[in-house]
């Protein structure tokens, strides 16, 4: 193990298989709506939109925020949505996952529930999500962002002063940088 590794997999590591995990967060609750499939593609995709369209009554918008995996824009995703015009899809731009609050709700289950988890089967770790879920559900509450707009343009303006040194204009018409 080399310096900074805290842990690791050992060398006899078995992958037992894998699932995924969707899930969609009501914001105004912080209830959370989950299915495991055995795979991500659209097909698994349009399931839970079913699931989700089921949930949530029928006089309320669906507004979801999804990343720009190419399921969430596969042809049949599109025709579905396009047949419901209560959903909604908002694409985060790429490498901006954090701006999606149901990433934050994945931090949690990953730290609380399935890091460090050693299961024999597909079966146990979907049973642990499952008992988190329903756990997580019953005192579930918004989360609530702490940090200001202006606090992460700042913040945003000293990576960029740091990293390019294109930060001499006021941080609030920052848009984008890079290195050079």
């Amino acid at each position: 193990m080399g310096l900074g590794y805290v842990e690791g997999v050992t060398h006899d590591y078995v992958r037992n298989g894998a699932t995924t995990l969707f899930a969609a967060l009501d914001i105004a609750s912080g209830n959370v709506l989950t299915e495991c499939k055995p795979r991500h593609r659209h097909q698994e995709f349009l399931g839970f939109l079913k699931r989700i369209d089921e949930a949530v009554p029928a006089t309320l918008d669906v507004h979801l925020i999804v990343d720009n995996y190419a399921t969430h824009k596969h042809a049949k995703v599109r025709a579905w949505l396009a047949a419901r015009s209560r959903f909604h899809l908002h694409f985060t731009p790429t490498y901006s996952s954090w701006l999606n609050q149901v990433e934050r709700w994945f931090g949690l289950i990953t730290q609380q529930a399935i890091r460090r988890g050693s299961f024999k089967s597909v079966k146990q770790p979907i049973a642990k999500i499952n008992h988190f879920v329903q756990h997580y559900n019953r005192n579930s509450k918004p989360f609530a962002w702490t940090a200001t707009a202006d606090s992460i343009f700042q913040k945003l303006a000293r990576l960029c002063s740091r990293i390019s040194g294109l930060a001499k204009e006021p941080y609030r018409k920052l848009v984008w940088c890079r290195s050079s």
